[in-house]
């Protein structure tokens, strides 16, 4: 029996998705819920498991290719020949496609019986469109001549969702004349700039490309202001030194000083509840809820995972989400729902050694923080009695970029100092 492998819905807002590459090729064996392949939407790039057991019959769309969501993209066999428990006769590529159009007698769908037997899908004038293309294009009165002249950057000159909506955007001052594309003599004018091995020019890939525009928005659309305070985790240091081992045989995973800084923040963010809110217009929207984004590296880019209802989470809580959810970041386990709809967020630049740093606002949200390196340091120690010494602290800086529209300095400033304080006075009762 045939199962199909079709483009997931990740999420409300996602209509298609990029196959980015296929783990396994056709006649390779497969087990239930196995990766088999890699896609990327605008959100977040995962890995798809099998939806069944057997052998993969057939690649319907390759790599490269963007499709709407419910397209069928593979075939699997799971008959009980294909899994090896009678030998599988050889079948010549017409049988096979007969047996194939045997399967699909009384299709629901002509598009996914024509996708699954490797039929050329609908086209329109002399190229091929995607559903999508074709249905954004109807709604906006797009003739088939007008796409006809659209140069499409995907695979095979094909015409995009992005290559449609970016000629929407500027088409009450296009004429119907053809895009310009590139001529022989501007490719040897690109060479003559940029000669070989001199540089190498390399494509964005689908994240890096939707990052570099979030973050151009973000600076465009807000005003930052940035706020640096030092606080002293010498408490929280300790704690977790003598608390590391029964922590982890605990729960299996280290005990960091993520939780603790999300926690603190959480509480600041409780006091001060217009740092979790947005901007729509000339009014603030206050969220009820904290949705708690922490930047994740992942190998595709940066991923702000975010712990829904953070507030609602008790301390240990909090670290097996960060835990969770940096774990299927890295192995590309995250759903595009997963990323989505934060209020607050988090960037440890730290990790990495450095110790200052100024992040740009996540949007919608108005206010990040940004985390650096936790280092022991000689500071000025003063006692009750007013007596000054030098002391070995463990202190890292903590950095609030914030939306000047709508916080202040002195509400920023307030913000920023609770956080300092609810770490550097934590109440380590709460932690088990």
């Amino acid at each position: 029996m045939l199962v199909d492998v079709v483009m997931p819905k990740m999420g409300e807002s996602i209509q298609e998705g990029k196959i980015l590459r296929w783990m396994k090729k056709p006649g390779d064996k497969v087990e239930l819920d196995e990766t088999i392949l890699e896609i990327s939407t605008d959100k977040v790039d995962s890995e798809i498991p099998s939806p069944a057991a057997g052998f993969l019959s057939k690649i319907v769309v390759p790599e490269g290719e963007t499709v709407e969501v419910g397209t069928i993209i593979a075939a699997i066999e799971t008959s009980a020949q294909s899994l090896g428990i009678a030998p599988l006769p050889q079948r010549t590529p017409a049988a096979a496609e007969k047996g194939a159009e045997a399967a699909l007698a009384q299709p629901s769908d002509t598009r996914e019986r024509d996708a699954l037997l490797g039929k050329s899908p609908r086209r329109e004038g002399n190229r091929f469109y995607s559903p999508l293309v074709r249905s954004i294009a109807g709604k906006e009165g797009v003739s088939t001549g007008e796409l006809e002249r659209l140069e499409g950057s995907g695979l095979g000159g094909r015409v995009t969702k992005k290559d449609l909506e970016e000629y929407l955007k500027t088409r009450s001052a296009r004429t119907n004349a053809p895009v310009p594309s590139i001529q022989p003599a501007d490719l040897k004018e690109v060479q003559r700039k940029y000669p070989a091995p001199g540089y190498e020019v390399v494509q964005m890939d689908n994240l890096q490309q939707k990052m570099a525009e979030h973050m151009v928005r973000s600076v465009r659309t807000s005003p930052h202001v940035e706020a640096i305070s030092e606080c002293d985790f010498t408490k929280v240091a300790d704690f977790r030194a003598r608390q590391a081992e029964r922590f982890e045989h605990q729960e299996g995973f280290k005990l960091t000083f993520m939780p603790f800084l999300v926690e603190a923040t959480i509480r600041a963010l409780k006091a001060y509840p217009i740092i979790n809110s947005s901007v729509e217009g000339d009014k603030i929207v206050l969220k009820k809820s904290i949705n708690f984004g922490i930047a994740v590296a992942a190998p595709t880019g940066l991923i702000v995972p975010v712990i829904k209802q953070a507030d609602e989470r008790s301390f240990l809580g909090i670290a097996r989400a960060i835990h969770d959810l940096a774990e299927r970041t890295r192995a590309k386990r995250l759903l595009p729902d997963e990323i989505q709809g934060g209020t607050f967020t988090l960037t440890n630049f730290g990790v990495f050694g450095n110790i200052i740093g100024t992040p740009i606002i996540n949007q919608p949200q108005v206010a990040i923080l940004g985390v650096g390196a936790i280092k022991k340091r000689p500071v000025v120690l003063t006692d009750v009695d007013g007596n000054d010494s030098i002391g070995i602290r463990s202190i890292g800086y903590l950095t609030l970029a914030f939306d000047h529209r709508i916080i202040d300095g002195a509400l920023g400033g307030q913000f920023l100092a609770k956080i300092v304080a609810n770490l550097e006075q934590y109440d380590f009762s709460r932690v088990f």
